[in-house]
């Protein structure tokens, strides 16, 4: 007897649950301008993501091709897989002095975990986290980037 009720309620329960789930199946069924799901690919022209969203690193630019990168290396120590390599040279000021610059700052899309600890870190703001999410390629060489574009200058109000 007692399995026998123990039985019924189980089925009454679980009956219980499912009319749980079909009233908020109902609920968006009837009010669709409630639903928040966005209907990508449809949207592509218009999706617009969170501010906190992390798509890519990202090394931004003035109009006049600067940047504030110094090739301190301190989001290359930091990343936790490599994902960054800066490759600097030594050139000579006006003055006579030996100054480092960056070469390349590389960026290795397809190993970082976009962790955001490089951003974190870098002491001048020279990188940042892009809204970019669509990276899909079928040769994973295109997903190593140069962050700093050819020709580009060190800010002059940045201290080194």
């Amino acid at each position: 007897m007692k399995a026998l009720i123990q039985y019924i309620s189980t089925i009454l329960q679980g009956l219980l649950t499912l009319v749980k789930g079909m009233a908020v199946t109902g609920h968006y069924f009837f009010r669709p301008k409630l639903i928040t799901t966005q209907q990508y690919p449809e949207n592509r022209q218009t999706l617009i993501m969170f501010d906190r969203f992390r798509g890519e690193v990202i090394m931004p630019h003035d109009e006049n091709n600067h940047h504030k990168c110094t090739g301190c290396g301190i989001c290359e120590m930091n990343c936790p897989n490599g994902s960054i390599e800066i490759i600097t040279k030594m050139i000579e000021t006006p003055e006579g002095k030996k100054k480092k610059v960056i070469d390349k700052h590389i960026y290795h899309l397809g190993m970082c975990t976009l962790c955001n600890l490089c951003v974190k870190a870098c002491p001048t703001g020279a990188i940042v986290m892009g809204q970019k999410f669509e990276h899909a390629v079928w040769d994973r060489t295109q997903l190593t980037k140069v962050l700093n574009q050819p020709g580009s200058e060190l800010m002059k109000d940045v201290k080194e």
